[in-house]
């Protein structure tokens, strides 16, 4: 820093810098670089660019910094106490400052899609041009590849020039004096960009947010507004880094498969930060509003003595709320539950804020309440299932999820949350909403409809088939089984070219919800033009009468439908596509119904092993050696894929053969968590994370000690576990396991799959 100008009556003061102590200042955490921009988003391109401009001198705008109000040497929260909280932040400037900086330390900047790269830039000393290296300009000695070497702290800029040099003399032969001085020259001029001037306006500490994201519009005009959520993660970055990182590295995990260990990828759900801080916020604050929340982690910071002591108070808040939203076990369990509501792929989930707000009464439901998962799994599937078809959160969802954590306050047992639910939803779907309100929403050609998507999802919950298919509904609509290219999709039951040939020509009239259903793509090319009444009696020919009822009925379609007319089919059709919605609602309602409660331990244990039923005394450690042995794993991971492989079955570790009590500390985990997250690496890494969702781990009490009790359900396609180089196939007969192998094998998995 080179000189204060201070300028009356104004919100900001003018300092001046060079780049070698905005470099400095920003590597010391003095001037931090938030998340309040996203990640980095310029093209390499335009990184040259800037440098290009930079060394023939030209101006390249201006900085704007807010100065965050810390007092100097002030420590961040919950890091190491090395790291200082910085005094300024970027509010102007992010792209290039991150640019430059990536450049001269040589450090890897975060892309949109949260994968690590490094910035390289090419030079060429001789005539002075820069370039995004590719393999011809790499095998160009001419080039110096990535200008970052120039600014290594462990070569100075004479001994670079110099090697440089010496490098193009070996390839090229003798070089000109003119040469080799334009060279040197060069590169001791690149190497003084770090004496590149700059002009920072800083922002006063006082200014409010809101006047902050003002001043931003208003002189950027290429920039995103500024929303809350931006400003709570600068606080972040300002006093609590480590936890905005743990949240982009969430958030890139959620989109990356791959890696050894437990992960938060899925085919569901790629959250942002800002996402995931909301969900934090909720369950830390029980707030919606981050204006409310964002004003006081701000208020505490401007206070004097006691503002750290408040500050870390206010910032515990936040940290519980986030380690609870960013814990896999929940986060896994809660896509089961959008799974169970029939959401199977997220081509069909209209509203992400439904998601968001969902997760969060799940986490408050299961943390703070205790809500049995069983009970608590069906609650949140309905109020998703709710909020997606109606459409809840899509305008004022701060305001609509505010007042829903509102009716929280005065809960207190597990039975009022899931009253509050209950609530909720009786007040958005009444008998109007069934009868008027759905049928109207579906009286549209909209691509994208809440009421359409919760009619595919109902499909799922139904347990549908395709039309005029041996297929499930739910499938061929699973994300991992799609791949690149939708193994169904939407046809038009009255064909649009049959339509218009009967002067139906408005694209309004003949794309209505009402007209599509879903079938399968050789079907649909089969289809092709023809009359309904042409085309639907060859299909039926395939199905019995039951067959074909139960199918008309999960699809809207009354028998004869194809020789109604138009109109008269698009209104009935209607009506049955919300009766079929209504019909899914009451099955994740329970309506008519006992609750599905599982089995105690205590039960299990008094029937003894079956063949759905099998003990094991440890999950990984030889009673014997009490070293752990894979030997034990393997006999695990042999019982949950014989019970998928058959018809499902519960194995209960920490219990002897016998049924004597054992109990999960032999096992020498941590906690409960640690070992359940080491039971879903076995199984993502040993049979399929595709067949995770197949089970659903719990922990109980036996005789005063604890267990781990492993739902399974039968799993969809054939289950193989591997055993180093093999893969072994199992089942459950009576009350063992049982290794099939070549014919045998391959007859079972044809008789059980097909």
């Amino acid at each position: 820093m080179t000189g204060v100008t201070e300028v009356a009556d104004t919100l900001f003061k003018k300092v001046d810098y060079t780049l070698a102590s905005l470099v400095d200042s920003i590597a010391n955490g003095q001037i931090g670089l938030p998340d309040i921009q996203r990640p980095f988003v310029w093209k390499n391109v335009k990184v040259r660019d800037l440098f290009d401009s930079m060394y023939r001198g030209y101006p390249i705008g201006y900085l704007l910094f807010w100065e965050t109000g810390v007092t100097p040497g002030t420590r961040q929260i919950g890091t190491d106490q090395k790291q200082l909280a910085p005094t300024r932040v970027i509010v102007d400037g992010q792209q290039r400052l991150t640019s430059l900086f990536a450049v001269i330390k040589s450090i890897k900047v975060l892309r949109e899609n949260f994968a690590s790269e490094a910035i390289e830039i090419a030079f060429n000393p001789l005539d002075g041009k820069f370039e995004v290296p590719d393999a011809a300009i790499i095998r160009d000695k001419r080039f110096i590849p990535s200008i970052s070497a120039i600014w290594d702290a462990k070569r100075n800029p004479i001994q670079f020039a110099n090697e440089y040099i010496a490098v193009l003399k070996q390839h090229d032969g003798e070089l000109t004096p003119d040469q080799v001085n334009t060279a040197q020259t060069a590169l001791g001029r690149l190497h003084s960009l770090l004496s590149f001037p700059f002009t920072v306006l800083e922002i006063d500490a006082n200014v409010e947010a809101q006047q902050v994201a003002d001043i931003f519009v208003r002189i950027n005009s290429e920039g995103k507004k500024l929303n809350q959520a931006d400003f709570i993660l600068t606080l972040m970055s300002v006093f609590w880094d480590e936890g905005r990182r743990q949240l982009e590295n969430f958030c890139r995990q959620a989109r990356l498969p791959g890696g050894s260990g437990p992960s938060a990828f899925n085919h569901l759900f790629r959250p942002s930060p800002d996402q995931m801080l909301r969900v934090a916020i909720a369950v830390g604050f029980r707030r919606a509003r981050l204006a409310a929340v964002y004003a006081i982690l701000r208020g505490r910071v401007q206070n004097d003595d006691p503002g750290a002591s408040n500050r870390e108070d206010q910032f515990g808040k936040l940290k519980n709320g986030q380690v609870a939203a960013l814990q896999l076990q929940c986060w896994h369990d809660f896509l089961k539950v959008v799974t169970l509501a029939g959401f199977r792929s997220p081509n069909i989930i209209s509203s992400e804020n439904a998601l968001v707000f969902a997760y969060s009464f799940y986490l408050i439901g299961r943390r703070e309440f205790g809500v049995e998962e069983h009970r608590l799994r069906k609650a949140i599937a309905k109020w998703f299932f709710m909020s997606g078809l109606s459409g809840r959160f899509t305008s004022s969802p701060e305001s609509k999820m505010e007042f829903d954590l509102a009716r929280l306050r005065l809960v207190k047992t597990a039975d009022e949350f899931l009253a509050v639910i209950d609530t909720v939803c009786s007040e958005v779907l009444t008998n109007d909403f069934w009868s008027i309100t759905l049928p109207g929403d579906l009286a549209n050609s909209a691509g994208q409809s809440p009421s359409m998507f919760a009619y595919f999802a109902a499909l799922n919950v139904l347990d549908a088939r395709v039309l005029f298919s041996d297929h499930k509904v739910k499938d061929l609509m699973d994300p991992s089984v799609q791949g690149n290219r939708a193994s169904l999709e939407r046809h038009h039951l009255f064909p649009v070219a049959y339509l218009k040939s009967q002067g139906v020509t408005d694209k309004r009239d003949y794309n209505q919800i009402a007209n599509f259903a879903i079938v399968e793509w050789g079907d649909n090319t089969k289809i092709a033009a023809n009359a309904p009444t042409t085309y639907v009696p060859a299909l039926e020919q395939r199905f019995g009468e039951t067959e074909l009822n139960e199918m008309y009925r999960h699809h809207a379609l009354p028998r004869g439908w194809e020789t109604m007319s138009f109109p008269d089919f698009l209104k009935v059709r209607r009506g049955m596509m919300a009766q079929t919605i209504k019909a899914a609602y009451e099955a994740l309602a329970g309506a008519n119904q006992a609750p599905l409660k599982p089995p105690s331990v205590q039960e299990l244990i008094s029937a003894g092993e079956t063949d759905s039923v099998e003990f094991k005394s440890t999950l990984r450690t030889n009673l014997h050696t009490k070293e752990k042995d894979p030997k034990i794993e393997l006999m695990v991971l042999k019982t949950v894929a014989g019970f998928l492989n058959a018809k499902g079955g519960t194995l209960v570790v920490g219990v002897a053969d016998d049924g004597s009590p054992v109990g999960l500390d032999v096992d020498g985990f941590p906690n409960e968590d640690k070992l359940s997250l080491h039971l879903i690496n076995l199984l993502t890494d040993r049979i399929g994370g595709q067949h995770a969702i197949n089970v659903h781990p719990r922990f109980d009490d036996h005789d005063g000690v604890r267990v781990l009790v492993v739902g399974c359900e039968p799993a969809k396609t054939a289950v193989w576990l591997k055993d180093g180089t093999a893969q072994r196939f199992f089942v459950r007969y009576g009350p063992s396991t049982q290794e099939l192998a070549g014919a045998s094998a391959l007859d079972y998995v044809k008789q059980r799959f097909s």
